[in-house]
């Protein structure tokens, strides 16, 4: 390649780039969850903790799936369809299921049921 000369990339690659930091942002991030839970304190602590994430992460999916049942238009957030308008959902749905899960007053019950069922497997 001659230099001051840019080399074209392929469709291919690009979405092989793009693939991999995904990848790597879903393993960021469930690093990043699991350091979270382990470093609630002792056992039913994290029990807790664990019961909590997992109803958020059911509230964000079925957000994200109830999004996918809605009519689009040309006039929404981001008028004509934007390449950053499923990244920007993902991340609103994640704090919306993150809040929802973790206020007593709008919680599904999830976490408490599942912290029932298993806090007696815990010591």
């Amino acid at each position: 390649m001659e230099i001051g000369k840019t080399s074209d990339i392929t469709t291919p690659t690009l979405d092989l780039i793009k693939h991999g930091l995904n990848h790597a942002q879903t393993v960021n991030s469930d690093q990043v969850l699991y350091n979270r839970i382990k470093e609630s304190g002792d056992s039913k602590e994290q029990l807790k903790k664990a019961a909590t994430e997992f109803e958020s992460i059911f509230i964000t999916k079925m957000l994200s799936e109830m999004d996918k049942t809605t009519m689009k238009d040309e006039n929404g957030l981001f008028g004509k369809e934007s390449q950053y308008e499923d990244t920007f959902k993902s991340i609103v749905f994640q704090q919306m299921g993150r809040d929802l899960a973790n206020n007593p007053r709008t919680s599904f019950g999830f976490a408490d049921s599942i912290y029932r069922q298993m806090e007696k497997y815990v010591r």
